[in-house]
């Protein structure tokens, strides 16, 4: 027996005082489905989460939620019409447009997430900005396609708003020329990809230092390095340098040490032996320039400078390399019995005050 025969079965024996059980009765059906749908598709995901598939994962989790909604849309509606609300049928017509884009949208980011997650556990990263920019295009399109849907079911002619558009475009791009010239810079980034999401970027130009956090069609979020938020309009990275210092592949030592003058004849034998420590040192790149040479006759010192690569481009390891040749060198120049020099000042005394 379906729904209808049921409800006929209630007026038979019930007479016109039906009306409020056949809503009740829609309303327990309604309740009814919701609950085995959502018990048939726990049995579905505990089976395609041994696939390695990630289409029917997404496409699953994109639809769980709305379809729940969907189901008591459908059933709140009918029983409104069954109450008397003429306009119930254009509420369902409406909310069936939102759902099915909140599913395709849910579907984009899962889909995202998951194409990520493989590039990560495969070895194979993902272009985490390309990948964005695909899901923002992707969502802005979904969106755009269910307002003009919408808009259609609501009676509006769509050709008079696109022939509008067509019209009141010159006007509205000299209104927004800035937030035009954002959303470009955006497009000029995910094109010319300078940066991307995770890449500590800095610009001699302008006070912008830190990490790349998000991406938009507007601003670029970056996190400083004391944790404070920097949204940069995009349109600045088209007039601007940018630094990025995540992509170098070395980091460079570049030091200047002096010793001093009484130690003049040992500073051939310090420089040779610091080059040896350098280039049997374990952590700097031999493929790179390693210079170790005097230069410079200070003031107080004879100046020899230091200038090789390490291997290791992250910050802190880099510094706990440069500590460790430093602590080197000196106790390198120690071993020749020299010392590290320091500004000094020598007051020579007439012969009779020596002699007084």
């Amino acid at each position: 027996m379906n729904l209808e025969d049921f409800l006929l079965t209630l007026e038979v024996y019930f007479g016109e005082d039906t009306l409020v059980l056949q809503v009740f009765a829609l309303i327990f059906a309604t309740l009814l489905i919701d609950f085995f749908q959502k018990r048939v598709f726990n049995r579905i995901q505990t089976r395609l989460e041994k696939t390695t598939t990630l289409w029917d994962d997404a496409a699953l989790e994109a639809i769980r939620k709305p379809l729940s909604y969907l189901i008591w849309l459908l059933g709140i509606t009918v029983a409104a019409q069954m109450l008397g609300f003429t306009q119930a049928s254009t509420v369902r017509e409406l909310g069936v447009i939102v759902l099915i884009t909140w599913a395709l949208t849910r579907f984009v980011r899962f889909v995202e997430k998951r194409i990520l997650h493989e590039g990560e556990v495969r070895g194979k990263p993902i272009d985490r900005t390309t990948a964005d920019a695909v899901t923002q295009l992707l969502r802005i399109s979904i969106i755009i396609t269910s307002t003009l849907v919408i808009l259609q079911t609501l009676g509006v002619n769509i050709s008079a708003i696109l022939a509008f558009g067509g019209i009141g475009g010159v006007a509205v791009g000299f209104a927004s020329k800035d937030l035009l010239a954002n959303f470009f810079g955006a497009i000029m980034i995910y094109l010319d990809r300078p940066f991307s999401i995770g890449d500590w970027v800095q610009s001699p130009d302008r006070n912008i230092e830190g990490t790349v956090e998000r991406i938009g069609w507007r601003l670029t979020v970056i996190r400083t390095f004391d944790k404070r938020p920097l949204y940069v309009p995009n349109s600045v990275f088209t007039s601007i340098t940018v630094e990025n210092p995540s992509r170098m592949t070395n980091r460079r030592i570049y030091e200047t040490i002096g010793v001093r003058y009484a130690d003049a004849t040992a500073l051939p034998q310090i420089i040779d032996d610091v080059k040896a420590m350098l280039q049997s040192h374990e952590e700097i790149d031999q493929n790179q320039t390693l210079m170790v040479n005097f230069n410079k006759f200070a003031e107080s010192s004879l100046d020899f400078f230091v200038y090789t690569f390490t291997k290791t481009t992250n910050w802190q390891h880099f510094h706990e390399i440069k500590q460790d040749i430093l602590f080197k060198i000196n106790k390198i120049i120690e071993q020749h019995n020299a010392e590290i020099a320091f500004p000094t000042t020598t007051v020579e005394l007439p012969e009779h005050i020596k002699n007084n």
